[in-house]
């Protein structure tokens, strides 16, 4: 199947990569999935899926030749930096089969930023100093690369087809992410096209409960069913918070049928919820 171009209406899969030893080490904590779910649901849109990965050049380039492959709407946060431990512009191009090469605009905005620097520390721009020359390493892009511009320091991140490869620093990754957002997917997204509609479950097994969520989704296509556990909640004890999604015109009648199951069921409800 063909899938959406940018500025298709067709609604695409939203992926997010996130690179570095330091996730996964519990050095630092990512802070980069909450923000993108927000950022998307700001739009009416949601994040299909995610994935963690080392700073292992092979485990990247694998991670994304899947990225390419599934033609979803991805985003990479972390590892286009210039440093040893950074490797996920190399990773692209050897995904991708393609020749690594400095990018004209992003080479532009990189001297812009060591111009720029260079007079706030009040010191001569020396454009063939091995350091300045190294920082150029930072807009080597897979040939064909667009760039991403960054409002923080000029310095770019970049895309191929739907895939996007945005710093790690939060600062500079969310309001790039965002500018790809509006600038490319507008015709994405989706006012008010998602809602959420549960219900506070008292002394019942989900088990007991599957056979009605089954089949709520097989008789509301395009509806999903939730099953939230809690064992310790501050406000309702254990409770289970059960509840469907999805498109706004269909969630009545299936929240209904789930409403009169449970009663069916004789389950004790609490408050309901609508997200």
């Amino acid at each position: 199947m063909t899938r959406a171009s940018p500025q298709s209406p067709e609604p695409r899969e939203i992926g997010l990569i996130i690179v570095g030893d330091e996730i996964l080490s519990g050095k630092r904590a990512d802070k980069h999935m909450p923000k993108v779910i927000e950022l998307l649901a700001a739009r009416g849109l949601q994040l299909a899926w995610a994935e963690y990965v080392g700073d292992s050049p092979d485990r990247i380039t694998a991670t994304l030749k899947r990225a390419f492959a599934s033609g979803d709407l991805v985003f990479s946060c972390g590892g286009i930096g210039a440093t040893p431990d950074d490797h996920t512009r190399q990773c692209a191009a050897r995904a991708l089969g393609l020749e690594l090469e400095l990018h004209p605009q992003a080479e532009a905005l990189i001297r812009e930023r060591m111009q720029d620097t260079a007079r706030e520390q009040g010191t001569a721009y020396e454009p063939d100093r091995p350091d300045n020359i190294h920082r150029l390493n930072m807009g080597v892009f897979p040939k064909g690369a667009r760039i991403i511009p960054n409002p923080f320091n000029k310095i770019a991140g970049f895309s191929v087809a739907d895939v996007h490869f945005v710093p790690g620093f939060p600062v500079m990754a969310w309001p790039m992410i965002e500018w790809v957002l509006d600038n490319q997917y507008q015709a994405l997204f989706r006012e008010k096209a998602y809602v959420e509609k549960s219900v506070i479950v008292f002394g019942a097994m989900e088990a007991t409960l599957t056979p009605l969520m089954e089949e709520i989704e097989r008789d509301h296509p395009g509806i999903k069913v939730f099953s939230l556990p809690s064992v310790d909640h501050p406000q309702y004890g254990r409770h289970i918070d059960l509840g469907v999604k999805g498109d706004p015109s269909r969630i009545d009648p299936a929240y209904a049928q789930l409403l009169a199951g449970l009663k069916g069921h004789g389950a004790k409800l609490g408050p309901e919820l609508v997200r």
